[in-house]
């Protein structure tokens, strides 16, 4: 059995460029998106991955982030989906799946792995991307990092919570929300 070493919080954030699905739009479907863009707008980053296209668990989890795509917008940051499926694969399920077809969010395609492989998030047997989801700071440095095995759906109340927490710059206390006070030193 091989083992993960998914990067983890302090690394820096791989450096990517990667095709992704973008609109429904003919010949607007499609943009280049780096690894640069939220540094160069000063932005937080939420890229989270999900194992297949045209599956069941995944597109209740794109479907809730697209529902909270302002939320994440308002605090400054860039959310991507990602998957090791080609972009032609993500325009196709868009196309097909009624919770996808109206998404705000870019679908990044990986189908080299290559971005997978080195956030070490690949599953040793069938080459997808488990469920992870990688909070990166402006500066590129990734600051949360959550992993779930290919069966069990996120919480995107809780990725926001994170963020919430991280942005502060304070000391969070457990279930911690925004708005509450903050440990005082």
């Amino acid at each position: 059995m091989s083992q993960n070493r998914v990067l983890s919080v302090g690394a820096e954030f791989p450096a990517f460029s990667k095709k992704a699905v973008v609109s429904l739009e003919r010949d607007q479907e499609f943009r280049t998106i780096t690894h640069q863009e939220h540094r160069d707008n000063d932005q937080w980053l939420v890229m989270f991955w999900w194992p297949k296209d045209f599956t069941f668990v995944c597109p209740t989890e794109i479907a809730e982030f697209n529902k909270n795509y302002d939320e994440f917008r308002d605090r400054d940051c860039q959310l991507i989906g990602a998957s090791t499926d080609s972009e032609f694969v993500h325009a196709a399920w868009r196309r097909d799946h009624d919770d996808l077809r109206g998404l705000r969010l870019p679908m990044l395609a990986d189908t080299s792995k290559s971005l997978a492989e080195e956030l070490g998030i690949l599953d040793a047997e069938e080459r997808v991307a488990y469920r992870v989801t990688f909070i990166v700071d402006p500066q590129g440095i990734i600051q949360w990092v959550s992993v779930n095995g290919l069966s069990v759906g996120r919480n995107v109340a809780e990725v926001l919570r994170v963020l919430d927490a991280l942005q502060t710059d304070e000391l969070c206390p457990c279930n911690w929300k925004k708005g509450e006070a903050t440990l005082a030193v």
